[in-house]
């Protein structure tokens, strides 16, 4: 069954409206004083306005009887009596015709050419008083088009002519930016600065254990306890180094290199072997050039934590898999897909995966597994090199996590996508 698409109409710029409302009001003002003008000449041509000159003759002959009225054409015929009544009659009703199709005709032609003429005046100036309008919605458009939240806060429309409604807009959009702009850059040195705050004794805290540990006195129950809190400190240490990591990515990068995404997935599925053997996880990859341009750094930590949360979040009882697949596509774009076994995972929280400190079942819960950082750095990561992250149940448990970035066109003679 053939489904029927649904077209819709094309959008009509505020400028096009306006202008149609001037020449249209214009037009219905032009044809009422052309109806009004027709009436009143019409109205005087049927109450005797036209007048017809005749002269009376007078004859000598006595028998003729009184003078008659006769008239004179404009070909030298005379005529009298029912003949010169009848011509004067088609006289009138000949320049009623001529009268009322010169003003109709001629008049509607000047019209329409003055409508027109108004239509495009009124075309130009509600383009003037239109164009700040334009230059909020540019500004607007650039915040909104930015890879991270909080880029392109900085830009400001600055308006500047007579004080009215539109500059008032452009005015609260500039006190709303700047507001914003403030709120995520303090945002953003709260995050850097208590990150680096908490490391100092967290580190502390990791040698004093140690040396505790290592004494020769030290019992066997401190050792223990020493193990103990060696663990809760190495959790301590990845929420703080996740932290770090988030706050960065969310930076602009300034300096993009060529990166080719297949040599940092074949490098971080043999960084992450020993810890899927220990977990029973079969880690497995496919992977095809697929050449991007961006941090080197970011984009293995993006990947390490797409295949490190496959495998920390998987079947318990071993025999679960992880594989990663890289390629590029014929769109102009690469992409990163890891998918893995697992539990089944609702629809409903795959946007809840995205949030810091969220996991599925254990909402706010650091645990060994992780601190619930591992997705949101992905995302931010991957928005700040340009792309997209999208993720998906699978069949049977588990998820599918695909991270498209853009393609680094001078890889392969300018062709996006083929290596």
């Amino acid at each position: 069954m053939t489904r029927r698409l649904r077209v819709l109409p094309r959008r009509i710029s505020l400028r096009a409206r306006l202008t149609l409302i001037y020449g249209g009001l214009f037009l219905a003002a032009g044809v009422v004083l052309l109806g009004v003008t027709y009436a009143l000449f019409d109205q005087q041509l049927a109450g005797g306005g036209l007048k017809v000159y005749a002269r009376g003759v007078k004859t000598d002959d006595p028998a003729s009887g009184p003078p008659r009225n006769q008239v004179i054409t404009g070909d030298g015929k005379v005529l009298g009596n029912e003949a010169a009544q009848k011509w004067m009659k088609d006289e009138r009703d000949r320049l009623n015709a001529a009268a009322t199709t010169s003003l109709i005709a001629q008049g509607g032609l000047a019209l329409l050419v003055v409508g027109g003429a108004a239509a495009g005046f009124g075309w130009l100036a509600a383009g003037r008083v239109l164009a700040p309008l334009h230059r909020v919605t540019d500004t607007a458009r650039r915040i909104a088009s930015a890879p991270a939240a909080d880029r392109g806060l900085h830009e400001r429309i600055a308006l500047r002519g007579p004080d009215d409604e539109v500059k008032d807009l452009a005015d609260t959009f500039d006190t709303m930016v700047e507001r914003l702009d403030r709120s995520f850059d303090g945002q953003r040195r709260f995050v850097a600065n208590a990150s680096h705050e908490l490391r100092t004794p967290l580190t502390l805290g990791r040698a004093l254990v140690e040396v505790a540990m290592h004494r020769k006195a030290a019992s066997e129950d401190v050792r223990q306890l020493g193990e103990n809190l060696l663990e809760i400190n190495a959790r301590h240490e990845r929420l703080i180094n996740g932290l770090l990591l988030l706050a960065s990515s969310e930076n602009e990068i300034s300096e993009r290199l060529p990166v080719d995404l297949s040599d940092i997935v074949d490098h971080v599925v043999g960084q992450t072997a020993r810890e899927a053997e220990v977990a029973g996880i079969t880690v497995t990859q496919r992977t095809a050039p697929a050449p991007t341009t961006g941090d080197a750094l970011l984009l293995e930590r993006l990947v390490h934590n797409l295949v490190e949360n496959g495998i920390r979040h998987n079947t318990l009882d071993g025999g679960g898999w992880v594989r990663a697949v890289c390629r590029a596509r014929d769109d102009g774009l690469v992409e990163v897909e890891v998918d893995n076994t697992g539990p089944a995972v609702p629809r409903y929280e795959l946007p809840a995966l995205f949030e810091p400190f969220r996991r599925l079942g254990t909402d706010r819960l650091v645990t060994a597994k992780g601190a619930g950082l591992g997705l949101s750095i992905v995302r931010s990561i991957a928005r700040a090199h340009g792309g997209e992250v999208t993720a998906r149940p699978r069949d049977g448990g588990g998820l599918t996590v695909t991270v498209t970035l853009p393609a680094h066109a001078e890889a392969d003679g300018g062709r996006p996508g083929h290596p």
